[in-house]
């Protein structure tokens, strides 16, 4: 058998994306609109949240 690594990918929500990139939902949305943040993704209803992927490599690109 083959040794594969797999990544979990999962939802970020809301208070979880702040505690990460330690920006308020303000400017992250102000980003996301200019292209700098990722964009969030609709859960349904007015749940949103972002992948975590998407958020580890935007903190990856501004290192």
């Amino acid at each position: 058998m083959k040794n594969v690594n797999f990544i979990e990918e999962r939802i970020i929500r809301e208070k979880e994306c702040e505690i990460i990139t330690g920006l308020s939902r303000t400017t992250r949305y102000q980003l996301e609109k200019r292209g700098l943040f990722p964009m969030r993704r609709s859960l349904g209803g007015r749940a949103i949240g972002w992948l975590s992927s998407d958020i580890n490599n935007w903190l990856k690109s501004i290192k």
